[in-house]
Parts: C-alpha cells; sequence; structure tokens
C-alpha cells in the first residue's frame, strides 16, 4: 500500500508541474486584458502600466528560465529572442507590445506543452500496466505445501516465484504457467487482436532453467490481461527486466533519439539565431544612418527579431516523433527514436529472412504420394510407425501430420493394433532404416535410395518425387521389404498472412521485396511464389546475407526482417534491422531497431504505414515552419507590429502541434 501511495503522489506532483505553465500564461492573458481594457477606456495610467508588467512576470517567468538553461549550456534558442524582443519594447516604453509578446508566446508554448503531454502519457500508461502488486504462494514446508497467496509488491518478486492470477486480472511478471489453463489477452505487449490460449509447461524445472526456450503457449508477459482460467505463474524475470519494463524504458529512451531531420533543425537553430541577433544589429544601424527616429527603428527591429524566430520548427519534429513511437507502442511495435522511424518511413527494398519470419519456421507433412502398386495408407502407416523412433525434425512432421491424412486417424495415432517398428539406424543427412513386422524399412532422400540393394526406385515415382523437389518439398521415399511404397513430402509453410501482408505492403509503396535463406533455391523460389516477392536468393550463409544486403542497400534504403538473432549481422547492416516476436527475446529487443513484439507479420504493414505517415507529416511541419518565417520577416521589415506577428507564429506552434498528434489516432490496419 505504501508503494501505491507514494506512486499516486508522485503522479499528482508531476501532473501538477506539467499545468504550472498553463496557470502562469493564463493569468499573463487575464492581467493583459485587464490593462488593456481599463488602457481603451481611458482609465489606464498607472494602473493599466502595473499590469501590463503583471503580465511581463507572468509571462516571462517559465520563457527565462529556459533560456537561462539552454544559454548556460551554450546554446541559443527562440525563447532567447522572444525574451530579446521583449525586453526591447519595453525599452522604449512600448510595455502593452511587450506584453502580449510574452503572453501569446507564454500560452502558445504551454498549450503546445499540455499537447506533447498527451503524447507522453500515451507511452507513459505502458507502464502503468503492470499491477504494482501481486499474489505469491510461499512453501510452509516445502515446494508440495504451499499457504495461502500473500501480496507482496512487484518488486519483491524473485526468479522462481508461483504467483497467483486471477480470473481477469492483470499478469504481475514476466514468466510460464505452471498451473491452469486460460485466455490471455496479450495486445497491450504484442498487439495482438485475439487472446492467446495459455496451459501449463510439460517439465516445471526445464522451464525454468531455459524459460526463452518455453513454448509461447506456456509463456506470459506482465501487463497482459488473463481470461476467464485461474493460473499459476512461475516468474522468470524480475520487475525491473520484465518485457513491459523494457519496452516502456526503450520508448522512453527513444524520445531522446533524434531523427535526420530533427539533428538539421538543430544544427539550424545553432546558426540561425546568431545569424538573426546580426541582422536586427544592420536593422539598427541602418535606421541610425537614416536618420529615422530611434523608436521607430527599433519597433521595427524588435519586430523583425520576433518574426524571424522558428517557433514552429523546434517542436515540428519531436512532436510527430514522439506521437509516432507512442502510437506504434500501443500497436505492440518498439520503434527506437526518429531515425529508424524516419529511414522506415522512406523505404523501397524489403528483405526478409524465410525461416520463422515469412515461413511458420516447422516442416509440415503436405503430400503423400503412393507408388503404382501400393495403397497410400499402407505408406502413410509404414512411414508413422517407423519415424515414431527418430527425434528429427521431418520425423516429428510425419509423426504429427500423419494420422490428419490416414482415413481411420485413431488407429494412426496409436491405438491398439498399430504396427510399431524396431532397430532404427539412422544415416545422417540421408534418412533411416528399421524393422517392421519382420521386414526391413526404408526412408530417405532419392539419393539414399539410390544406394540401396535391391529394387531401383521406379521410374514413374522417381518422377513425381523430383516433380516434389521442383516445387520446393523435401521429398522422402519410402520402401518396405522390396516393395517401393511411395514417397513423402514436406514443407515449411509459409505463414498463413504472410502473402496478404506482402501485398499491403506493396500497396504502401515498397517497390521491392526480397527473401533471403539458407534452404535450397528450388524450396526458397517456392516459398518466394507463393507469397508474392519479387526475389528469392537461398543458399545463403549468415555472412552471405550480410554481403546481399550490402548490396541491396547500394540501390536505395534496404530494412531487414528476421528473428533478431541468427539475423543479427544482416540486420546490422540494413538502414533498419525489425526483429520478429521480439517479446520473448531480451536480444531481439536490444538488437533490433524496431521490433514487433508479436510473431504476427500484419503488424510490418502497420509499423510502414505508420512511419510514411510521419515523414510526410514531418515535412509538413518543417515546410510550414520555415515558410512563416520567410513570410513574417518581409512583412514585420515593411511595417507589421509585433502582435500580429506572435499570433501567426503560436498559431502555427499549435497547428504543427496538431498535426503531430494526428499520429496517435492511427490505423492498425495502415
Amino acid at each position: 500500500m505504501n508503494v501505491v501511495m507514494r506512486d499516486a503522489m508522485r503522479d499528482v506532483a508531476k501532473k501538477a508541474g506539467e499545468r504550472a505553465e498553463l496557470v502562469s500564461a493564463l493569468l499573463a492573458l487575464t492581467v493583459y486584458l485587464t490593462g488593456l481594457t481599463l488602457q481603451l477606456t481611458g482609465n489606464g495610467g498607472t494602473a493599466a502600466q502595473a499590469l501590463f508588467v503583471a503580465a511581463y512576470v507572468f509571462g516571462g517567468f517559465f520563457t527565462l528560465r529556459e533560456a537561462v538553461t539552454t544559454l548556460r549550456e551554450g546554446r541559443f534558442q527562440v525563447d532567447f529572442l522572444m525574451l530579446v524582443a521583449a525586453a526591447g519594447a519595453a525599452a522604449i516604453g512600448r510595455w502593452e507590445e511587450g506584453a502580449v509578446l510574452l503572453v501569446l508566446f507564454s500560452l502558445g508554448h504551454a498549450l503546445e506543452e499540455y499537447a506533447m503531454g498527451r503524447a507522453r502519457r500515451s507511452i507513459e500508461a505502458l507502464g502503468a500496466l503492470a499491477p504494482r502488486t501481486a499474489l505469491v504462494r510461499r512453501a510452509a514446508a516445502g515446494p508440495a505445501e504451499p499457504t495461502e497467496p500473500v501480496e507482496v509488491p512487484v518488486e519483491e518478486l524473485a526468479v522462481g516465484d508461483t504467483v497467483l492470477v486471477r480470473p481477469h486480472a492483470r499478469v504481475p511478471a514476466d514468466g510460464f504457467v505452471a498451473a491452469g489453463s486460460s485466455s490471455v489477452d496479450q495486445s497491450p505487449i504484442t498487439g495482438e487482436s485475439v487472446p492467446a490460449d495459455k496451459t501449463p509447461v510439460a517439465d516445471r524445472a526445464a522451464a525454468l532453467a531455459d524459460p526463452a526456450a518455453t513454448d509461447p503457449g506456456s509463456r506470459v508477459y506482465a501487463g497482459t490481461v488473463n481470461g476467464s482460467g485461474t493460473l499459476d505463474v512461475v516468474v522468470t524475470r524480475l520487475a525491473a527486466d520484465n518485457t513491459l519494463a523494457r519496452v516502456v524504458r526503450m520508448v522512453q529512451d527513444a524520445e531522446e533519439r533524434t531523427s535526420p531531420t530533427q539533428r538539421f533543425t538543430d544544427r539550424f537553430q545553432k546558426v540561425f539565431v546568431p545569424g538573426v541577433l546580426v541582422l536586427v544589429a544592420a536593422l539598427l544601424g541602418i535606421g541610425a544612418l537614416s536618420g529615422e527616429p530611434f523608436t521607430d527603428t527599433f519597433y521595427r527591429a524588435m519586430a523583425v527579431l520576433v518574426a524571424a524566430s522558428p517557433c514552429a520548427l523546434a517542436i515540428a519534429t519531436p512532436a510527430a516523433v514522439l506521437s509516432a513511437v507512442g502510437r506504434a507502442a500501443r500497436g505492440g511495435v518498439l520503434v527506437k527514436g526518429g531515425a529508424p522511424l524516419e529511414e522506415f518511413g522512406r523505404l523501397s527494398t524489403l528483405a526478409f529472412d524465410k525461416t520463422g519470419t515469412l515461413t511458420e519456421g516447422r516442416p509440415r507433412l503436405t503430400e503423400a504420394l503412393a507408388a503404382d502398386g501400393a495403397g497410400r495408407e499402407e505408406l502413410l502407416r509404414t512411414a508413422l510407425a517407423t519415424q515414431r523412433l527418430s527425434d528429427h525434425p521431418l520425423a516429428r512432421a510425419v509423426v504429427r501430420d500423419a494420422p490428419a491424412l490416414l482415413a481411420d486417424a485413431p488407429a494412426a495415432a496409436g491405438a491398439t493394433g498399430a504396427p510399431e517398428a524396431v532397430n532404427l539406424r539412422a544415416v545422417i543427412g540421408r534418412g533411416v532404416s528399421a524393422e517392421l513386422d519382420g521386414e526391413a524399412v526404408h526412408i530417405g532422400s532419392l539419393s539414399y535410395a539410390d544406394t540401396l540393394a535391391g529394387p531401383p526406385v521406379p521410374p514413374a515415382l522417381r518422377e513425381r518425387t523430383e516433380e516434389l523437389a521442383r516445387t520446393g518439398r523435401t521429398t522422402m521415399l519410402v520402401r518396405r521389404g522390396d516393395r517401393w511404397l511411395g514417397t513423402l513430402g514436406l514443407m515449411d509453410a509459409p505463414r498463413p498472412e504472410a502473402a496478404g501482408t506482402v501485398a499491403a505492403l506493396r500497396a504502401l509503396g515498397v517497390t521491392r521485396t526480397v527473401m533471403l535463406s539458407g534452404d535450397d533455391q528450388r524450396v526458397a523460389d517456392a516459398v518466394a511464389r507463393e507469397v508474392g516477392m519479387d526475389e528469392a536468393l537461398g543458399g545463403l550463409m549468415p555472412q552471405d546475407k550480410v554481403t546481399e544486403v550490402a548490396r541491396l542497400r547500394r540501390t536505395g534504403r534496404t530494412a531487414m526482417i528476421g528473428d533478431g538473432v541468427n539475423d543479427a549481422p544482416a540486420m546490422a547492416g540494413a538502414t533498419v534491422g525489425v526483429a520478429m516476436g521480439a517479446a520473448g527475446s531480451a536480444v531481439a529487443l536490444e538488437t533490433a531497431d524496431i521490433a514487433l513484439m508479436s510473431d504476427d507479420l500484419r503488424r510490418l504493414p502497420f509499423i510502414t504505414g505508420l512511419s510514411r505517415r510521419a515523414s510526410r507529416i514531418i515535412r509538413q511541419n518543417l515546410w510550414l515552419s520555415l515558410g512563416i518565417v520567410a513570410v513574417l520577416v518581409p512583412a514585420t521589415a515593411l511595417g507589421l507590429g509585433i502582435g500580429p506577428a506572435v499570433l501567426v507564429h503560436e498559431g502555427s506552434t499549435l497547428v504543427v502541434v496538431a498535426n503531430a498528434l494526428r499520429l496517435l489516432r492511427h490505423r492498425d490496419d495502415g
């Protein structure tokens, strides 16, 4: 309870501090309007003058404080120009002009900060997702004798603790399900729209020893919402290191990573502000030489000083970046700052890893073609009985998928009477042999089949096997005794959403999609055709992928999409590295420029559309900001007053911020 009270008090103090500038600006506006009313009704004099001075105090306090801070750091910003102009107006007795300058500037700045706070709050809301406390099952005499759950602050949770997650409650820590089953809403972390089913791990000790290897169907994250079941979750990460904490920390850090446009505006201001001061000095000198009254010359110089202050320019890019990064985080995508956001918004080429990115990452049994004179059921039963003895990934795929292809799936799945093989022998990289009902069984590649004694592979079966291989299948011929039963075709199937994702990316303006794979070129070509890729390169080692990404970069900005671990070298060499499924991988979170928290490829069009829109808004804001300066400087030199110039500037600042905040409403579908 003390932790909750302390955090609540801190939040109240922070909100009060955010509102102080707005309150001060409103006070400045109130006293200025009161003084102006007195002056217009002929009752001005000392009272009106005092009110204008008060407007200086209320309107200039926060501006002066910020200007002093930046000057100590050796930087000139627009705040300094505004203070100089206000001081100049006071020096020639134009207190009402200086007051309106500071009032409008402070009001615009306060509203700008309030709007920016809205974008920041959308990010901070992520941190509020995790519960403050957790119900921990503490053991009394041993692990088998747990007491009633005890409520403790999440900061006190240790790796290995078991926490009770009641129905419809938020999960307090990263971990795995040890008991119970439920559906968990993971959208705050992964952006998935459908709750994910969660079941207990088979081996608690093994899962605790290697949490990264835990099946996603048993893994849960802090801040997600439990469904109608009750779960016992074993903690695998401390509160400070869980996935939600990492995401919040990295999103907050992203605000400090400036984009190319932001770096340009920073460099521009460093040169522009001193240049404006030189211009003002020159105008004063010209006025003195021309014989114009000093007060007129000085007022015009101060008006030009205000007109040349690029208020909107300073906030144009940060507002858009902050809004886009916050919106991406709410959609299950972590963007590490303005640089990758802007670069991704200008990409022309996307390079994809195949296995686990475009495909599901596990082979499936897709074809079972019986030889002439043999039956499909006998082919599948023989393969199933033999491959049950093997732990090879292809063998596991046959055992998993063959029952569904049989007419009597229950019997094939291991019911009484199903055949059982013995004496399995593996020929590494080629195939296996075993005995089934006293007959020798051989299963393997075409090259393995050609080494066997006895009848050769029938020409028709060989032709059908080679045709399967040409379509990207991994093939396994099956022989029992002296009879060839047929061939099995396996394939790492494309993700169901892969083809739609590639089409959506093309509609968003991506002109080239390339698949990079370590598999055989025929397999790569088959997958590429199925998902609609422009190009496929197979047989690549990790260093070859780096070379290919470098080649693609020579033709335009290129992103590399992979799993964040195996493809890390290629991702590092790309313009932007994108990791999929980063919620379960600390390495992926750290190495990628952009991380899709789930394995859902449909998050890719979302972030592509968002980044492209952010890039457009940044350019719009930039041109609007510079255009205002280009119009106002000659206008004030020709006689436009300080008040109208400030009004236009502050209005443009609010337009820029409002334009950026539109990114917070970006739709999930693009």
